[in-house]
């Protein structure tokens, strides 16, 4: 084990991308809505202003696949001059309705990391979404015996963090998160001075993103695999 890693205490896991597939299903629900748009715009245009609507949008819906379903919509309006029609708006729901009831397919490792750690550390699962959602994919995951704790953030900012420290009565020294996002789950920990591993996957949302001049000098760890994480604390 590296010695920053020696007071650890609790573990948590960011869900979708981390532990299960998520992003590719928006990715191929943004492809489909965009075919059904095409007759009033372009694929990259859509897509472009599909994006502006869900950033305009997370004050007041947060994350999720229903505030996806929501900005299709309103997307779609916009687009169409507000002429769309019964059929389109039904198909743009059923989009949703595909997303929300797909499979949960585990990344490679995730119950045997799990289960190795859950035996020395107390593990929580920290997300963000929508609740119904992720407490729905959780159940079919067949992950919740793992966690001592489950918790469903509006968002993932180092306020929300502090307070579920707080909540979890340990220090930010404590603590270590693990996830795919840098700016979700990796850069907020190290401003709080907790501890973060990323590790990336093959595909990540441009809100997620960040520059490099916003990595430079921060203090985490960097993974090609969930597998990788037992190296470290073993």
């Amino acid at each position: 084990m590296i010695k920053a890693f020696e007071n650890i205490k609790v573990i948590g896991f960011d869900a979708d991308d981390t532990l299960w597939v998520n992003e590719t299903y928006f990715r191929e629900a943004e492809a489909e809505f965009g075919k059904l748009l095409s007759e009033y715009e372009t694929p990259n245009k859509i897509d472009q202003e599909l994006f502006k609507v869900e950033i305009n949008n997370l004050g007041l819906y947060g994350y999720g696949v229903k505030a996806f379903v929501l900005s299709m919509v309103e997307c779609a309006l916009q687009l169409s001059n507000y002429n769309l029609e019964a059929k389109t708006t039904e198909a743009i729901l059923n989009i949703g309705k595909t997303m929300l009831e797909k499979p949960v397919e585990l990344l490679d490792g995730v119950e045997e990391v799990l289960s190795a750690l859950s035996k020395k550390y107390r593990l929580i699962l920290a997300t963000k979404g929508d609740l119904l959602d992720q407490e729905r994919k959780l159940e079919k995951s067949g992950l919740t015996k793992y966690f001592h704790h489950i918790e469903v953030l509006s968002d993932k900012k180092e306020a929300n963090y502090s307070k579920l420290l707080n909540h979890l009565d340990i220090e930010p020294s404590q603590f270590l998160m693990i996830g795919n996002s840098l700016k979700s789950d990796v850069l907020p920990l190290v401003n709080i001075k907790a501890h973060a591993i990323h590790i990336p996957f093959h595909t990540t949302w441009v809100h997620e993103m960040v520059t490099e001049k916003e990595t430079n000098g921060k203090a985490y760890k960097t993974l090609n695999s969930l597998h990788d994480v037992l190296k470290l604390l073993n």
